[in-house]
């Protein structure tokens, strides 16, 4: 038989001798069944240290092992497949691909996978870093709340880049606050008197200067109040990088690993600055929330109406309602300013401001604030409009309000009232047989002409009476069966002839139910009622039989 192209007929062992090779582009090996390396080729820099002849070095064991295996195998010989053996030698990773000779040495093929490995290794360890980063920035921005904020830091930080995490805030005074968290457990925030000078890097990662490389750090010198409870290792490697805010340092990120771990890597170091970069963020956006809430908090405490109760023996009770429910405040408005005894009259304000929303109620707190100012004043209700005219006047802002004035004193049994209306709906009066009665009051809008008319009425409530003020969005809210009917006077008249001998809060609770149910889910304007009610007494008075008020101009 002919011998195929390139064979020369020599037996197997000839053929296989390294002369017959050429250079081969990976490190050959021919290793005996002792373990020593009875001839070596291709590139020796890959396996430096071995030298034909000797034995194989210690970190070559695992090829020792596999050629023993290999050698003792009868029932594969020559060119037969096996499969390759993985192993490290120097520093380098490799396949050795094994041929049994027909003397019992082994052929070893030893191809250095060491950059393919370390590329796929990288690559995975950076999607897993990418998603980590994308699941905690989730997480971190996913609460407003700066306690929660510094939890989760710390939590997500000691879970995948250490084996514990500190969060260290700006000091609040003379200590700091400081959240600990150590892998596995929840996050235990603390305030401690502590100077952060004795911790290297960390005084100036607090003012945000770059973070010192993790070399410079001895675990050894770290304060006491540095190691969470739960971590009982010794620390081995130590990272301080700051936690960068929107202009303002966030604060500062401990991380500490236990001395049986690796020490950190500079790729780690760096990515510990990605993970702190958006920590950062969202810990400033949380306390940037928390200080706008405090100061819008703040402002809308002078913005909302108040919460009503009894003054100088008379009852107040009011309800405001604004036109877009994701708004606490609007156009509309209501106050009872008491008297400074109770032989001084309390004044009761309640308006409407032309627009909705946080314009409007811009509006309604100035108008809130001067009426304060001109309370020495407050009898005089014309007096009042005047000068609260001509502060809108001279205001930069084209909107305008309307008004009603009440100046309120007990007099034994009774309530006596002046209104006064501005371009505003008139009172109501529901009197103690059920019969309503509107006071005639009338009177042109504030803010919008150089001078106020106004007409002021007095009138008297008996026990067990309510005067209700109101604002057009009561009566003109648009609904019904199909949703385009206006509420209107008349059905508010009909609604409160029910409310008859009624405390003041039920009156008020009843019209506003009365109001929703009429507009169902629709659109509205702001909805504010303010009843003035004269207490129940023991003893009713009763004129010519009927408890019945009079108005005078």
């Amino acid at each position: 038989m002919a011998s195929p192209k390139g064979n020369t007929g020599a037996p197997t062992k000839d053929r296989l001798t390294p002369a017959s090779w050429g250079r081969p582009p990976h490190a050959v090996l021919v290793v005996d069944r002792d373990g020593t390396a009875a001839q070596v080729d291709g590139d020796p820099g890959l396996i430096p240290g071995v030298r034909q002849g000797a034995p194989l070095p210690d970190g070559l064991a695992w090829l020792v092992r596999a050629t023993a295996e290999v050698s003792d195998d009868t029932v594969h010989q020559g060119g037969a497949e096996r499969r390759a053996v993985p192993g490290e030698f120097q520093g380098r990773r490799f396949e050795a691909h094994p041929t049994r000779r027909a003397d019992g040495n082994v052929v070893w093929w030893l191809v250095d996978h060491t950059a393919r490995l370390d590329a796929e290794e990288a690559l995975a360890a950076e999607r897993e870093r990418t998603t980590f980063l994308a699941e905690a920035s989730n997480i971190l921005l996913s609460s407003l709340n700066a306690d929660r904020c510094m939890a989760a830091t710390a939590r997500l930080a000691s879970g995948f880049l250490a084996d514990a995490a500190v969060v260290v805030a700006p000091a609040a005074g003379r200590q700091l606050p400081v959240t600990r968290a150590v892998r596995g457990e929840e996050a235990v925030r603390t305030l401690i008197a502590a100077d952060p000078s004795g911790v290297p890097g960390l005084a100036e990662a607090l003012k945000g200067f770059p973070p010192v490389p993790s070399r410079w750090i001895d675990p050894a010198l770290l304060p006491d109040w540095v190691l969470p409870e739960g971590f009982v290792a010794t620390p081995g490697s130590v990272v301080v990088t700051p936690l960068p805010g929107h202009g303002v340092p966030a604060g500062a990120l401990i991380l500490l690993r236990s001395e049986t771990r690796r020490e950190f890597s500079e790729s780690e170091e760096t990515f510990a600055r990605l993970f702190a970069a958006r920590a950062g963020a969202a810990l400033s956006a949380a306390r940037l929330y928390a200080e706008q809430h405090s100061i819008t908090r703040t402002l809308m405490r002078d913005l909302l109406p108040p919460r009503l109760h009894r003054v100088h023996g008379v009852e107040f009770a009011g309800s405001y309602r604004p036109s877009d429910a994701r708004e606490r405040v609007g156009g509309d408005f209501y106050d009872v300013h008491p008297g400074g005894t109770e032989a001084d009259p309390s004044l009761v304000v309640l308006g409407d401001v032309c627009g909705k929303g946080l314009d409007a109620a811009v509006l309604t707190g100035k108008i809130r604030n001067t009426l304060q100012a001109l309370m020495p004043m407050a009898d005089d209700h014309e007096r009042v409009l005047q000068l609260l005219n001509g502060a809108l006047l001279n205001a930069d802002n084209t909107r305008f309000a309307t008004l009603v004035l009440a100046s309120v004193l007990r007099s034994g049994n009774q309530v006596h009232l002046r209104l006064t209306s501005a371009g505003h709906p008139a009172p109501l009066v529901v009197r103690g047989d059920g019969r309503v009665e509107e006071v005639p009051t009338h009177g042109s809008l504030v803010g919008a002409l150089d001078q106020v008319t106004a007409h002021t009425v007095e009138t008297v409530l008996l026990p067990g009476e309510t005067c209700l003020l109101y604002t057009d969005g009561i009566t003109e809210a648009r609904g019904g069966p199909l949703g385009d009917e206006l509420f209107g006077e008349a059905r508010l008249r009909r609604a409160l002839a029910e409310c008859g001998g009624m405390p003041g809060e039920a009156v008020v609770e009843y019209v506003q139910m009365l109001a929703s149910q009429w507009l169902r889910e629709g659109g509205h304007d702001d909805l504010a009622v303010v009843a003035i009610t004269a207490p129940q007494t023991t003893h009713l008075s009763a004129v010519d039989g009927h408890t019945r008020g009079r108005y005078t101009s």
